[in-house]
């Protein structure tokens, strides 16, 4: 396999059973997509570390999964890694997450798209994507919306995809490269190699524009 990304693919006849499971996997539901997980695939151990800990935190939990998404992709939106932003969960939309509420998560304290719980979440991924200095106030808002245990998991979630995606971002990874011929967890405009060409080249494509922080 090749591509312009900055480290290679693995081919999937050197990985193990468990491993090839793993992508077909990603290429069947996504969310992640096979091509972040065959460049971890060069390290066994991170490999799995990610995908035991994305299993845990975002498929899994206690903490409603669309408000997950919804702070995944505003990470997406942050950091503008392309690759992670062009991605649904399709357990979020079978949820009743709607694409719409993807348009405004930069501006999510003024947008009539979120309700408090969801503005109270994205107000802990601001804080921690940006370090942000938290009072009591903030504190507060949070507790109003979420247990404890909702408030770990949610903060271990943001950090884990803020991580990944930052350094996503470098690798210039893009999809329809491994494994390609699925758009499982693409999103709209997406859908192809020839699709996601065009919607880039729009003049309104979300990651060409300017976030409040640029």
């Amino acid at each position: 396999m090749t591509n312009t990304n900055r480290i290679s693919y693995v081919a999937m006849e050197s990985m193990d059973e468990a491993m090839r499971e793993e992508m077909h996997r990603c290429a069947r539901e996504g969310t992640p997509r096979p091509e972040s997980s065959a460049v971890r695939a060069h390290a066994p151990n991170a490999f799995w570390a990610f995908a035991d800990s994305w299993k845990a935190l975002f498929h899994g939990g206690v903490c409603d999964h669309a408000i997950k998404e919804l702070c995944r992709v505003y990470i997406s939106r942050t950091v503008k890694c392309e690759f992670c932003g062009n991605q649904r969960s399709v357990k979020a939309t079978a949820a009743g997450l709607a694409e719409q509420q993807y348009d405004d998560l930069l501006n999510f304290e003024s947008s009539p798209k979120y309700d408090e719980r969801q503005r109270a979440a994205l107000s802990y991924a601001e804080a921690i994507a940006w370090g942000l200095d938290a009072g009591d106030a903030f504190w507060e808002r949070l507790h109003r919306h979420f247990s404890e245990a909702e408030l770990v998991e949610l903060g271990c979630f943001i950090a884990l995809t803020y991580g990944q995606q930052s350094w996503i971002r470098l690798l210039g990874i893009d999809h329809h490269q491994y494994l390609a011929g699925t758009s499982a967890a693409m999103a709209p405009g997406f859908e192809t190699a020839a699709a996601t060409a065009a919607s880039k080249a729009s003049s309104d494509y979300w990651a060409a524009q300017p976030n409040d922080r640029d």
